[in-house]
This record gives structure tokens, sequence and C-alpha cells, in this order.
């Protein structure tokens, strides 16, 4: 079935007030277009360490919604109408025209899944549950992930530069601490490769779930990662959840900017002689964790390993 899509060009200034307004006549699942620069808080949570270059903000958005063409569409068509004419009472809705077309009904929450393919890293399989164990890598060490909408299914180069690190690293006393744990990817590879307990932090709360289907899916037991929603850096609760001195390993697989700020906090809660692996870092930006780890004297600079354009950076605490 087709959709009919709609588009309104309108004024950024009028977004706020159009699209409350498209929620209560029943329109639902808009999009919005506009070269307005996404703010520090809007990227905090976000895998982006380099954001496109936008061309100059003029002013102008295009607000985008879809109607099922079964549907009473003239009749929404006009409260639309009204509600613009209503609010174009109150605030400049600019050019205020409607664009029709047609877009395929396209089951978008499944659609990514005819991209993730089993992959290794090295000696350990990484597969979706839907996919089999293909023949040639039956001798590895699986693991499932089901990563879902929400999160990356481990073959981004930093992903893959974390598992590597922790194949090094973990072992059977291992109690690892997973910084933006996400899908529970380094987490659950820790758990596998023989680690003792994990604890995950993320700030998003679809993360707890999403650990706990991963888990099942590699037959580990409940009580042996724990998932807490809430942002290590400055979130007192979390601080004392996660505990102090208590850990031989830490992963942040985030963003440079953040780690940054995480190696101020993170020696507290490692052991002394920890290993804090992290990546998520930019090639142009790893002289700035490398500086920010050198200016600390809690770490000790252990390696740095590289793929593609992206780094990893592993320190020891003194």
């Amino acid at each position: 079935m087709k959709w009919k899509k709609y588009t309104l060009t309108t004024t950024t200034e009028a977004v706020d007030l159009i699209s409350s307004m498209f929620d209560e006549i029943g329109i639902q699942g808009i999009e919005i277009e506009d070269n307005i620069p996404l703010t520090e808080a809007e990227t905090k949570g976000m895998f982006i360490d380099i954001l496109p270059e936008l061309p100059p903000d003029e002013g102008v958005a295009k607000v985008s919604f879809y109607l099922d063409p079964d549907s009473d569409t003239e009749g929404m068509l006009k409260r639309v109408e009204e509600g613009l004419s209503e609010l174009s009472m109150f605030t400049d809705l600019g050019a205020c025209t409607i664009e029709s077309g047609e877009t395929e009904d396209k089951d978008w929450i499944n659609n990514w899944k005819q991209y993730f393919k089993p992959f290794t890293v090295d000696d350990i399989l990484i597969k979706p549950t839907w996919e089999e164990v293909p023949e040639e890598h039956q001798d590895k060490l699986l693991i499932e992930i089901d990563p879902g909408t929400a999160f990356g299914t481990g073959q981004h180069e930093t992903t893959q530069l974390c598992i590597r690190q922790l194949r090094k690293y973990v072992t059977p006393e291992t109690v690892l601490l997973d910084v933006g744990t996400g899908s529970g990817i380094l987490g659950i590879t820790a758990l596998k490769l023989g680690a003792k307990e994990v604890f995950g932090t993320d700030l998003d709360e679809n993360a707890i779930a999403a650990v706990k289907e991963n888990m099942s899916a590699n037959d580990i037991a409940g009580d042996k990662f724990k998932v807490l929603q809430g942002n290590i850096i400055d979130d007192k609760a979390v601080q004392e959840e996660a505990g102090f001195c208590k850990y031989d390993v830490v992963v942040a697989n985030i963003l440079a900017d953040i780690i940054i700020m995480l190696q101020k906090e993170i020696p507290v809660h490692m052991k002394k002689g920890a290993v804090f692996i992290t990546s998520g870092i930019i090639n142009m930006k790893e002289e700035a964790v490398k500086k920010a780890f050198a200016e600390n004297e809690a770490f000790e600079l252990v390696e740095i390993t590289y793929q593609g354009e992206w780094v990893s950076v592993t320190v020891r605490k003194r």
C-alpha cells in the first residue's frame, strides 16, 4: 500500500506550534527538516562525533506527515488548513504551502535487519538470532546480538576495537564496568570471554530491556550483568550504585568529548592496576583524548590501536 505524503513549508519559529496542532487533530509521526544545528544537550546521548555542516539557517522548515489513502484525507486536510489559519493569527507561518506525494508502505521497524549479517572479530563470531551460524565459523566464540532500532549492531570499527582489547584484558576474575552499554554487546562479550560480572550504565532507558534480551539470547544468567539508566559523570546515585575501587576493566565506546569528561570520574571506580578501554574516537580527536589522559595523574597510557579512521585508547590506573 502507498501512503500519501504531505509536506508543509513554514518557518522554524512555527514548528513547535504546528507539531502540537497536528497532534491535537490526530496526525502523528511527523518529520521535520531544517538547518538549525543540534545543541550540546541534543547530541549528548548520540553516537555522533562529527556533525555534518549545514547550510545557513534561513528560518525555513519543512514539516511532513503521512495519511492512509483509504482514510478521510479530505477531511483531515481541511482540519490542517483550519489549524494553520488559526495559528497564522499568532505566528509567522512563512510560505505555508503544502506539497503532496506518495511513499511506499515499508516495514521501517524491521527493514534494517536485511543489512545485519554474521561477522567476525578475529576468533569471535557476532550474529543476529535470526541468522544461522555459517559453516566456516562453527569453531568461533559465538555472541548473538539483536540490537533493535536504538543501538548499533557491533559492526562499527569502534566496537570491534573495544572487543579486541577486551580479548586481551578480560580474565575469569574480571569485574567490568561498561559505560554507555547500549545493546550490551561489550559487556556480553566480556562475560562470554569469562568475566565474572558486569555493571552497565546508559542514558537510554531502552538499554535495560535490550541487555536483558541479549543476555537471554546468549544464555547468560540475570545476576551476571546489571544495567542502570543514568549518567555516571554527574549522577551521584549512579556513581554510588556502580561502587568504588571495584572494577578490573572499564570499557567506554562513546564519544571523544564524553571520554574526556569520563576520565575525571572513572578512576575512583577502578582498582589499582585496572585498565580503561576507550573508543568512539575519530582520528582527529585522538590528540585531545591523549592529552586529557596525560594530564590525569591517575592514569598511564598502555596502548593505542586503530581501525580505519577510528582510535581506541587504553590506559591503566596507577
